[in-house]
């Protein structure tokens, strides 16, 4: 753990067990990661990616304030998937709880099982648009600032809950 303090962004997604609860249920577990009260989106509707023979999906975002590096802070959100029941069993596929590190301020990585900011961020609207009611205006390196990206993926598939 470093002394730095920096935001981290992270992307949140339930389509099992009621959705909403363990997103809020997410939500509330990475509280303990930061070192201030999270920034929390609106909760969001989306259509699923990849195959469409499920629930629809439960979406939001947190920003944290954390010290932890990009890789511990990682292993701590795979815990929190752990801890919820995630098992990881098909890509794309249902799931009680997804948690992506989608942007780390000053933590490019790029390495095996580790790569921020998150390579979906820019095309999926169901991470853009709760990031964008946190962070409209951050910029996230080689792809642009959240609400340039959110405008341009549109709002096709997805609908604020709250």
């Amino acid at each position: 753990m470093s002394t730095l303090w920096r935001p981290a962004y992270v992307a949140i997604g339930s389509n099992l067990q009621s959705p909403r609860d363990r997103v809020l249920e997410a939500m509330q577990r990475m509280s303990a990661l930061s070192g201030a009260p999270p920034l929390r989106s609106n909760l969001y509707a989306s259509q699923p990616m990849g195959p469409q023979d499920q629930p629809t999906y439960i979406n939001a975002a947190v920003g944290l304030l954390t010290q932890l590096g990009a890789r511990d802070l990682l292993n701590e959100l795979l815990g929190i998937e752990r801890s919820m029941g995630r098992s990881r069993q098909e890509r794309w596929g249902p799931r009680v709880i997804d948690l992506d590190l989608a942007w780390m301020v000053d933590s490019a990585v790029n390495e095996p099982g580790l790569t921020v900011p998150h390579p979906g961020v820019s095309i999926r609207n169901f991470v853009l648009y709760p990031l964008a009611d946190i962070a409209p205006t951050i910029k996230i390196p080689g792809m642009g600032v959240v609400l340039d990206l959110k405008l341009k993926v549109g709002g096709d598939g997805i609908s604020v809950l709250e």
